[in-house]
C-alpha cells in the first residue's frame, strides 16, 4: 500500500502542532473488512480475552474502568502483515522527520460488546517513554452516530475535550500516548478495532524489519 506525501506531512504537521491526528480512509475499506472478519472469528472461537489495566505485576480486570476483549496481532495472517507493512511505512516517517527513534509497534484488536466502553485514561505515564505514539484503526462498516462508541480525545489537564471522534470503519487516529488523556465512551452496537502503539523499546512487540 502507498500513502501519498501529502497525506503524511498532513500526519506529521498535525502531530506536532497539536500531537493528534484523525485520517478518514486511512486504510482501504477491503483490508479493514478482512480484519474485521478475523476479530469476529476469534470472538465465535472464544479466542478474545478481557481487557485488563495496568502492565506486569500491575495488571488487573476492572469492569469499572474498561469492558473489552482483546487478541495481540502476530503477523501470522496475510491481512495483518498488510497492516504492518502500513505501520512499518508510518514509523520510518515519523522517525525521519520528528526524530522520536520509534523502535517496535504492537497491536492488539479490540472489540466493544453492546455497553462497552473505557474510562478516561492516557496509555504511558510521562518520563516512562515507552508508548510513544498510539494509533487506533476502526473496523466498524455503516456506523451510525446514536450508536455512540466515541472516542474522546481530552487536552494535557483534562479540563477540556479536544475532539470527539466517530469509530468509522478505515479511519485511523494517531496521537502522542503521554500527551493526550482519552476515553472511549459507551457503546449501543458491538465495535471493532485495532488500538496500537510504537515504542522505544520492548521484548513484547512486533520488530517490523526495514523494507529492502
Amino acid at each position: 500500500m502507498n500513502i501519498s506525501k501529502q497525506k503524511i506531512d498532513t500526519l506529521l504537521d498535525n502531530l506536532v502542532e497539536q500531537g493528534w491526528y484523525e485520517w478518514p480512509n486511512a486504510i482501504p475499506d477491503s483490508l479493514c473488512e478482512n480484519l474485521l472478519a478475523e476479530i469476529e472469528t476469534y470472538d465465535e472461537l472464544g479466542d478474545l480475552q478481557r481487557a485488563g489495566i495496568g502492565r506486569g505485576e500491575q495488571h488487573q480486570l476492572n469492569n469499572s474502568v474498561r469492558r473489552d476483549e482483546i487478541k495481540w496481532l502476530n503477523g501470522r495472517s496475510d491481512s495483518q502483515l498488510h497492516y504492518f507493512e502500513v505501520m512499518q511505512i508510518l514509523q520510518t516517517e515519523m522517525n525521519r522527520a520528528l526524530f522520536l527513534g520509534l523502535f517496535e509497534y504492537e497491536c492488539h484488536y479490540a472489540l466493544y460488546p453492546q455497553g462497552g466502553f473505557y474510562k478516561t485514561h492516557r496509555d504511558s505515564f510521562k518520563g516512562q517513554a515507552n508508548r510513544m505514539i498510539t494509533t487506533v484503526l476502526y473496523l466498524n462498516p455503516g456506523w451510525q452516530a446514536d450508536w455512540g462508541g466515541e472516542l474522546v480525545l481530552y487536552n494535557d489537564e483534562q479540563t477540556k475535550q479536544i475532539a470527539r471522534i466517530s469509530p468509522e470503519l478505515g479511519k485511523m487516529v494517531i496521537f502522542m500516548s503521554e500527551q493526550i488523556p482519552h476515553e472511549v465512551l459507551p457503546t449501543q452496537q458491538p465495535r471493532a478495532s485495532i488500538a496500537g502503539w510504537f515504542r522505544l523499546n520492548t521484548t513484547t512487540a512486533v520488530v517490523i524489519d526495514p523494507p529492502r
